[in-house]
């Protein structure tokens, strides 16, 4: 027979001191496990829902990243005429040549300088990127000294503003629009005219990548298997989406230093559970006796006690989940540990990382709570019942 949930209620509330204490240190295991599982979801959100499957990206052969590539004008124009690639209304190929560099920008919280990715592209490239539009303000001229900035680049650094005015390159560049990227990578852009910024930045002779729509999905990987096996242009292409996914890595530091913080408290609150679980059974050595007295097991017993634990675990849980639900959404930034620039994305709480801190909680609650429940199970029943 099972010794029932309301008994096990009943000691935690009896023992409201020593429950509120483990509680609360399990709460902050729990929220810090939650930060870290939160800044990794929106870190991944901002990386692996970028991209169009459409979408084929080329770079060079061997490059990491599109910063760290360089395409020749031969090279660019010999992808414009692969078959496969979409056309726009005009009749003109979906192709972008696009160019890649970080600029160093001061925060508007006067915190420091920070690198900042700037995107040159074609008039083509907006319309590889559907998705994305201009909320405020309107887009970029053709050949001029003129910029649009994502609403996060907008908020978080000075000269940013609609109107502003941000030096990079060999002067001064107008911020003429803000565009929302809709929590993509390409929150943490600016983008500018190509040509001009190659005329700034002395890369006249080619582009960091080029941007290429094909027809459909299957035209998109035909497309990526053409542009790896032409010997003439020796180039690489990947599925943007693909391309995007692969620049998580830059969340690597923050799993490796969270993931330590997070095992070495989860250690401390096994013991304060452990330890609180203990001075239960010691305080109850007479009430357990009586329990196998009438009856009860010592798997019930046994069962009881792990019980009680994971629901000391469970109250930290729903303590620390509550603590964190006000980050929710909060944006911060990383630093993209292959381009060395600034990666703006959000916190998210999603019921993924809920769930997976309150699988944390109860896997605390039962390494701390099994050894005092063997311990109670065990007990000698004459023996408690003299103490």
């Amino acid at each position: 027979m099972a010794i029932p949930v309301t008994y096990n209620i009943r000691n935690l509330r009896l023992r409201i001191g020593a429950t509120a204490m483990t509680a609360l240190g399990i709460a902050l295991t729990v929220a810090i496990c939650i930060l870290i599982m939160a800044l990794l979801a929106g870190l991944e959100r901002a990386f692996v829902s970028s991209g169009d499957p459409l979408n084929v990206l080329v770079i060079r052969k061997g490059s990491e990243a599109e910063m760290q590539s360089f395409i020749l004008h031969d090279q660019f124009n010999t992808l414009k005429v692969l078959p496969g690639i979409a056309t726009a209304p005009e009749g003109q190929p979906l192709v972008s040549g696009e160019m890649v560099v970080a600029i160093v920008l001061p925060r508007r919280d006067g915190t420091g300088e920070v690198n900042v990715s700037l995107r040159g592209m074609t008039p083509v490239g907006l319309n590889l990127r559907p998705s994305i539009n201009v909320t405020e303000g309107r887009w970029l001229r053709k050949g001029m000294r003129e910029v649009v900035v994502s609403e996060s680049v907008h908020k978080r650094f000075e000269g940013a503003e609609l109107g502003g005015q941000l030096r990079f390159g060999k002067g001064w560049w107008t911020v003429v629009g803000v565009f929302d990227a809709h929590g993509s990578a390409h929150e943490s852009e600016i983008w500018a005219d190509v040509d001009q910024m190659a005329s700034d930045f002395g890369y006249t002779g080619g582009y960091s990548s080029a941007l290429i729509r094909a027809v459909d999905e299957n035209a998109a990987e035909q497309l990526r298997a053409r542009v790896v096996d032409d010997q003439r242009i020796k180039l690489d292409g990947i599925a943007e989406p693909a391309y995007y996914a692969s620049q998580t890595k830059s969340g690597a530091p923050i799993q490796y230093v969270g993931t330590i913080v997070a095992i070495i408290m989860a250690i401390g609150s096994s013991f304060a559970a452990m330890n609180t679980m203990y001075a239960s059974v010691a305080y109850r050595s007479r009430e357990i006796a009586t329990l196998r007295t009438i009856g009860f097991s010592r798997r019930s017993i046994l069962a009881s006690f792990v019980i009680e634990s994971v629901l000391l675990s469970l109250i930290g849980a729903a303590i620390g989940i509550a603590l964190m639900l006000p980050f929710n959404g909060v944006t911060t930034g990383t630093s993209n540990q292959i381009t060395f620039s600034e990666v703006v994305f959000s916190m998210r709480i999603t019921p993924g990382v809920v769930l997976g801190a309150t699988a944390f909680a109860v896997f605390m609650g039962l390494i701390g709570g099994l050894a005092p429940a063997w311990h109670a199970s065990r007990q000698d029943i004459l023996a408690a019942l003299r103490d």
